[in-house]
């Protein structure tokens, strides 16, 4: 480390991608400082540890930060034909304290989808570059599920079995079965049996509204304990307003109000921006660092998402149980026959929240309390997720009208389905009906593609090895500031048609090994 150096890296975010790099970081002997513009979840806030966890879950906990307006949120505005509900959450932990932990790898042909398919662009780095660092996040987080999946490569099995089917999970099975398609346990970033000191999942689903076990492998219950043990130093309630930059031109820190509103700065041998698909190109814009190439902030991808809703005549116990039951890759891959390219996962959960059914079936009167006994525990979800291909015109900008409450501008995002997107989401959700009335279901219906889910924000500082194309290189060095990192869901070129927690993680691995790696570099 320099001299005038307070650490070696500086790491801005929290999260899925800032706890795992600053474990890594740690475990070689880096002297680490993140700042996290969030706190700690108080334990007794778990939506999960009430009984009033769904109400609590609508206001405090609502997953949208544009209708929370948390005290450690930013502004953020949502616009375009298609605005897209951008869910995220602002902690130590990041948005993993309050997600549904399906976690999935991407596949070989994700990274190669314009030379494969004219899609998109391809990624700078291939699907074996990142595997062992699937593995390693895998086993560190504790990941329950089962090796030897047909459609995807050979892997190192998940240090935990797959968490229960329960009823509904046969069901699912069934129907696949019905129709001839291929299906697997799904992947849960969630443990199923005791592990490391935590104890097993004691199958109470509604996993995005807080686990109150620690069974669900979030962040704060990860990477993060292990990571204070090493040493790392975490301010919380630290609002970066500035990226700093030395002479040459190379990163030197950042600067960062207290909770209190004092200013401080803070100088770094190397600095991460790992503060999100929003949160990061936010922090280079108010920088004005790292957009030579026009990138930063643009091809702000979401996943096209939905969800079939089907209703069974027998009780299924959907509200038993991991969200995540059994998937499928049928429809993955780019099949000529179709009229748009790349493709969709179809996945069998768990059932929709009572409060939530309540309010999907009937206004409150007459006939309210029958409606609600012939649906609940005799309905269950099937998720939806398809490609979305990067678009300049899809893209995350600075609010200057909307302020935080230190002055420092907000967030705009821009976003319209392209035809593609639209076309996958109909031949998706068309066979998630198929899945669901396979299945043995007497009804279904869906909830279209409107509004957009946001759970999955990604593509705005992206890596690629054309500096007029993208934000950095496959190591992760912004490609205009030498010793400026970007590692998180930012960072995806192509987001394939998975969620992204378990890439997210693992590329963020790599790139702490790039970073040390490169200690000496200048």
């Amino acid at each position: 480390m320099s001299r005038q150096a307070d650490c070696d890296v500086l790491v801005i975010g929290s999260g899925a991608a800032g706890s795992a790099i600053c474990w890594r970081l740690a475990a070689k002997g880096a002297k680490v400082i993140c700042l996290e513009q969030g706190g700690w979840v108080p334990p007794d806030s778990v939506p999960k540890r009430h009984t009033d966890w769904e109400v609590r879950g609508r206001h405090y906990w609502n997953f949208s930060p544009a209708i929370r307006r948390g005290a450690s949120d930013y502004p953020l505005t949502n616009e375009g034909p298609d605005p897209v509900d951008c869910y995220m959450f602002t902690a130590v932990g990041g948005s993993t304290v309050g997600f549904g932990a399906q976690y999935w790898r991407l596949l070989p042909s994700d990274f190669r989808t314009r030379t494969l398919d004219d899609f998109g662009v391809d990624w700078p780095i291939s699907y074996e570059d990142l595997a062992p660092y699937y593995d390693l996040n895998e086993r560190e987080i504790g990941v329950s599920g089962l090796a030897g999946d047909p459609t995807a490569p050979p892997r190192t099995a998940p240090p935990l079995p797959p968490t229960s089917p329960g009823v509904i999970g046969e069901r699912w099975m069934d129907g696949f079965e019905s129709l001839g398609w291929h299906w697997w346990p799904q992947d849960n970033a969630i443990v199923s049996r005791d592990y490391r000191g935590r104890n097993a999942c004691v199958n109470r689903n509604f996993c995005a509204f807080g686990c109150p076990t620690g069974a669900r492998s979030s962040a704060d219950v990860t990477y993060w304990p292990m990571a204070l043990k090493l040493g790392v130093e975490l301010r919380t309630g630290a609002r970066v307003s500035e990226i700093t930059t030395k002479a040459d031109g190379s990163a030197r820190g950042a600067v960062y109000y207290d909770e209190s509103g004092q200013v401080h700065e803070i100088r770094a041998d190397r600095v991460v921006a790992s503060a999100g698909g929003l949160g990061t190109p936010r922090l280079l814009l108010m920088s004005g660092l790292a957009n030579s190439s026009d990138m930063v902030g643009r091809n702000f991808m979401v996943h096209v998402q939905s969800l079939v809703i089907a209703r069974f005549e027998a009780e299924v116990d959907s509200h038993a149980g991991s969200i995540g039951v059994v998937s499928s890759r049928e429809f993955y891959e780019t099949d000529p026959a179709n009229d748009y390219k790349r493709g969709f996962i179809v996945a069998g959960n768990r059932g929709y929240s009572p409060l939530l059914t309540a309010l999907q079936h009937r206004e409150w009167g007459e006939g309210h309390h029958a409606s609600l006994e012939h649906n609940l525990n005799h309905e269950a979800s099937i998720y939806v997720c398809g490609d979305d291909e990067p678009s300049l015109e899809n893209r995350v900008t600075l609010d200057r009208d909307q302020l935080d409450d230190w002055g420092l501008p907000g967030v705009r995002t821009h976003y319209e389905l392209s035809d593609n997107s639209r076309k996958i989401g109909v031949a998706a959700i068309a066979r998630g009906r198929e899945l669901g009335l396979a299945s043995g279901a007497t009804e279904v219906r869906d909830v279209g593609l409107s509004p957009i889910l946001g759970w999955h924000l990604l593509g705005t500082a992206r890596m690629g090895d054309d500096p007029a194309a993208s934000v950095t290189d496959a190591d992760h060095e912004c490609h205009d500031v030498p010793g400026l990192f970007v590692a998180d869901g930012s960072s995806l070129p192509t987001g394939g048609a998975v969620n992204p927690a378990n890439t997210i993680q693992a590329l963020a691995l790599r790139a702490a090994d790039r970073i040390w790696d490169k200690r000496h570099d200048r």
